[in-house]
């Protein structure tokens, strides 16, 4: 099993403590730092000091960090044109060396958009948005030097691109798709992604939304076992029940809840679990890191729970 750090810098961190964190999780042997790609924050805190562009700061941990792979769960196709984005990933792509990979979602937040003048639309042009956006993206990826990209589609026309630059990445960066949706999401995982993440769902509601995805990679002739899985799961960690009543209670939740819907425990409670998404098929957790000053947690983890479930 591999181990991510995921963190949700919207709700308040400035570049140098998610360096911070970053370089922890680089130093401890994470197999990759992802963050959220979000314009507000979300609840009560007060989210200073203020948000912060997922893709400048993933090209800024590209410089900083030397060995982790770097990426967001998940990139909205509402903030970007999927043309200038394919560019920012493949210059970020080049500034790391070659360890981004780009998580891709519809959008949903909806306040962020008004909050900054960003357009949105229904639920079903965000999808079609989104869908143009893999093959927009992936087409510019895949032509060859020398060659140009041509798309025409029902909301991006692209002539002549000369589809450049190109990820340092063979044959590019991997792509996720994520979601609960029962029919669009799987269908997109299946045409365009190399992992599918389900995000923060009960482990039974994991087990099912995998189905459906194998499902829909079946139906269109590809390998299920081509398409990776993984989740995205809150992570609350001490050494005792106080510390981990303690650690909750900084992020605002109950001990009970976490541990049901997402890792909370001691190392060894951690890792009994994690056994057990092992067993769905599951083969990357990204642990959303709540509290980023709190980098004992994550030197925990990392020395008493990753140790024990690394392959």
């Amino acid at each position: 099993m591999e181990l991510r750090i995921f963190c949700e810098p919207q709700q308040g961190a400035s570049y140098d403590q998610l360096l911070a964190l970053a370089l922890v999780a680089d130093e401890s042997g994470f197999g990759a730092f992802f963050r959220s790609d979000h314009y507000l924050k979300m609840g009560s805190v007060n989210g200073l000091p203020g948000p912060s562009d997922a893709w400048v700061t993933l090209a800024g941990l590209a410089r900083d960090t030397t060995r982790i792979r770097l990426g967001t769960l998940l990139s909205a196709a509402t903030f970007r044109l999927p043309g200038p984005l394919a560019i920012s990933v493949a210059e970020v792509d080049a500034m790391s060396g070659g360890r981004v990979e780009l998580g891709l979602g519809a959008g949903w937040f909806e306040e962020e958009h008004s909050a900054y003048g960003i357009p949105f639309p229904s639920v079903g042009e965000r999808f079609e948005k989104l869908e143009e956006q893999f093959a927009i993206i992936t087409g510019l990826w895949d032509t060859e030097v020398g060659s140009t990209f041509n798309f025409s589609g029902q909301h991006y026309q692209l002539t002549n691109s000369p589809a450049l630059p190109k990820p340092v990445q063979s044959p590019r960066p991997p792509l996720i798709v994520g979601g609960h949706g029962p029919t669009r999401t799987p269908r997109l995982a299946a045409r365009f992604a190399d992992e599918f993440n389900v995000p923060f769902a009960p482990y039974g509601a994991s087990s099912s939304q995998f189905s459906l995805v194998d499902q829909a990679c079946a139906a269109i002739g590809r390998d299920p076992a081509s398409l990776r899985h993984s989740v995205a799961l809150v992570v609350c960690c001490g050494h005792n029940e106080a510390e981990v009543a303690r650690r909750a209670a900084n992020i605002g939740r109950e001990v009970g809840e976490l541990a049901e819907n997402g890792l909370a425990g001691t190392p060894a409670q951690l890792v009994e679990k994690i056994a057990t998404y092992r067993l769905m098929g599951v083969s990357r957790i990204y642990l959303q890191v709540l509290d980023i000053g709190d980098l004992d947690h994550v030197a925990l983890i990392a020395d008493q729970v990753l140790r024990d479930v690394a392959d």
